[in-house]
């Protein structure tokens, strides 16, 4: 082999690590055809809203706003004005303590979760049961959802593992839209044959605009935002 072909095979195999560098993800998003949101928390730290809004593959995001009943996600402010300057539809999200009084974390939640500001509906984030029996857990949950459904006037959204929904929840959330997180190459599979409307299929996606990990999901089949729109009354 001559040292021109010699040289050009090396800049070829070279190309993906300068792509990488230069921020030039080639990921889901950029090979399908399906709506494609992130979800975000302080643990994003500073987010540059202005480029992630010019990102066209990126329609909507879902935001932490609260946990338990008295954290406040101390970047929920900041992010869901500026998320919604830059174009975005917008919902917040709940993470969900089944041991801690239910009454408290639904105001702990309203208070950040106010209904002008959103343009999805509220989801509510169950991924422990802190060690409680499986029927107390599940009780707490239902409790709870239901609580969130009367205060907003809708079903929120339940975000959840596949292998957690399959342990714990299923047949327990009948009803309720699923957003099912499952971080491999194929999508979820529930053991009770439950439709899901969205998949985070990474943990560790990369965006323009964000500069750590963030999640990044998508709507399933023929299932579309319509579906998590944010009814005012």
């Amino acid at each position: 082999m001559d040292k021109f072909k010699i040289i050009i095979l090396t800049l070829l195999c070279a190309l993906p690590k300068f792509l990488w560098a230069q921020g030039d993800y080639v990921q889901c998003e950029d090979t399908c055809r399906h709506i494609h949101g992130i979800d975000i928390s302080h643990y994003q730290g500073t987010v540059f809203w202005e480029t992630v809004g010019q990102n066209s593959h990126m329609a909507f995001v879902y935001i932490k706003c609260s946990e338990g009943s008295e954290r406040i996600d101390e970047r929920f402010e900041r992010n869901i004005e500026l998320a919604h300057r830059h174009g975005l539809k917008v919902g917040s999200y709940h993470f969900f303590r089944p041991r801690i009084n239910l009454t408290q974390q639904l105001e702990n939640f309203k208070a950040q979760c106010r209904p002008g500001e959103q343009d999805l509906i509220p989801m509510i984030d169950i991924e422990t049961n802190s060690n409680m029996s499986t029927q107390a857990f599940c009780d707490s949950v239902v409790k709870f959802l239901a609580m969130v459904e009367k205060a907003y006037r809708q079903k929120p959204l339940v975000y959840t593992y596949q292998n957690f929904y399959n342990k714990y929840l299923q047949h327990k959330v009948d009803g309720y839209p699923l957003f099912i997180a499952k971080y491999t190459d194929s999508p979820p599979v529930l053991n009770d044959g439950r439709d899901y409307i969205l998949w985070q299929y990474t943990g560790k996606g990369r965006l323009n605009g964000i500069n750590t990990y963030v999640d990044k999901s998508r709507f399933m089949g023929r299932h579309s935002m319509r579906e998590i729109r944010f009814r005012h009354r």
